[in-house]
């Protein structure tokens, strides 16, 4: 929305430059020479209204120049004076001059409305409306009868009316294909943006499989060129930890509502597979944890059900201020991870048990 507006500003910013320049130019190209030359009933109060309407474009030249949009008041008053300048100019001028030559200020008004009210356009039509029905009025109530009077009139009426309704029509066009510009230039850079970020995220995956797979390959490569031996006990523990990092990182991948559960799930079902027996309770509502922080609390985990010989207790613990995982089982304390700046480790060895927690503080909302 932010960025529909400021298509606008520009629209209405440029137009009004233009509006400005022409008013000025339209003000003092056809309507000194008559101000000049000809005659009037009120000839001061003919020069009051000229140098009324000069005077608002001067003031509009202050927030146009700028390309800022004019404030509410200053529009408001602005019309006002304007009115009353176009209705002096004609009172100022014989009843049989008004709409004519002398009459300068018929049409002419138009253009400082413009200028006023360009991002208004109801009020605009609003007050072009009134203001060419009062003028006929004041025609005529001057007592002027003749058919040539009243088609002259409407010829200049009408002429001056449809070139400034075709100015707000330009105007509106120009704004909605800006809009649309405007529109389309942003959808495309949010599909650059998700391009941008799925290659990202592609790369992470990537550098995080390869990173896993190269703890993997040398136990690979060792049982291959039978440097390690799978009755060893240390040799199946490194099985079976492989295992169960790459069941959790396969598991990171999946779309699913609950991603710590889902994680810790499948390092469940990867000691299960090596034939551990795992109890898993789960309590509290799902809580978002950002990928990096879900690495963090599961890692303990997995380092604890690969090296399970028969049993293990798995819980997860969620609250809104904090998770926690906390696993027990018939396991030596070797390699577990560490604390890190997000997630905090207790563990310890009772007899042959290793019982550990990750805790992780969820950050306030």
């Amino acid at each position: 929305m932010s960025e529909y507006r400021a298509a606008d500003g520009h629209v209405h910013a440029t137009m009004r430059i233009i509006l400005v320049c022409a008013t000025g130019a339209l003000q003092f190209g056809l309507g000194l020479q008559p101000l000049l030359t000809r005659e009037y009933r009120h000839r001061w109060l003919a020069v009051a209204a000229f140098v009324a309407l000069a005077c608002v474009t001067a003031v509009c030249c202050g927030w146009v120049l700028r390309r800022r949009p004019l404030p509410g008041a200053v529009a408001a008053v602005g019309t006002g004076l304007v009115l009353a300048a176009s209705f002096g100019a004609m009172a100022a001028a014989a009843p049989g001059q008004r709409h004519a030559a002398p009459d300068w200020s018929f049409g002419l008004v138009g253009w400082h409305l413009l200028l006023l009210l360009l991002d208004r356009v109801r009020v605009l039509v609003a007050v072009l409306a009134a203001h060419l029905v009062a003028s006929l009025g004041l025609l005529l109530s001057s007592g002027v009868a003749d058919r040539a009077a009243f088609g002259a009139s409407g010829a200049a009426a009408f002429g001056a009316v449809s070139v400034q309704l075709a100015v707000v029509v330009i105007t509106q066009v120009l704004q909605r294909q800006s809009q649309e510009a405007t529109a389309v230039a942003e959808e495309r850079d949010r599909l650059e943006t998700r391009v941008l970020l799925a290659r990202q995220w592609e790369q992470g995956q990537r550098s995080a499989l390869a990173g896993q797979l190269g703890s993997t390959l040398p136990l690979l490569a060792g049982l291959a060129d039978g440097d390690l031996d799978p009755r060893e006990e240390e040799t199946r523990r490194r099985c079976a930890l492989a295992a169960t990092q790459l069941r959790r990182q396969f598991a990171e991948n999946d779309e699913v509502p609950d991603p710590l559960v889902h994680e810790v799930t499948a390092c469940v079902d990867a000691a299960e597979r090596l034939g551990v027996d795992v109890s898993f309770a789960v309590s509290g509502a799902a809580v978002p944890v950002p990928p990096q922080v879900r690495r963090e609390l599961t890692a303990p985990v997995v380092t604890a059900l690969s090296a399970a010989r028969s049993r293990a207790r798995v819980s997860v613990l969620r609250t809104d201020q904090e998770i926690r995982i906390a696993v027990v089982a018939d396991a030596g304390a070797d390699g577990v991870a560490a604390s890190t700046g997000q997630v905090r480790v207790e563990y310890g060895a009772y007899g042959e048990h290793l019982r550990l927690e990750a805790r992780w503080r969820t950050p306030p909302s």
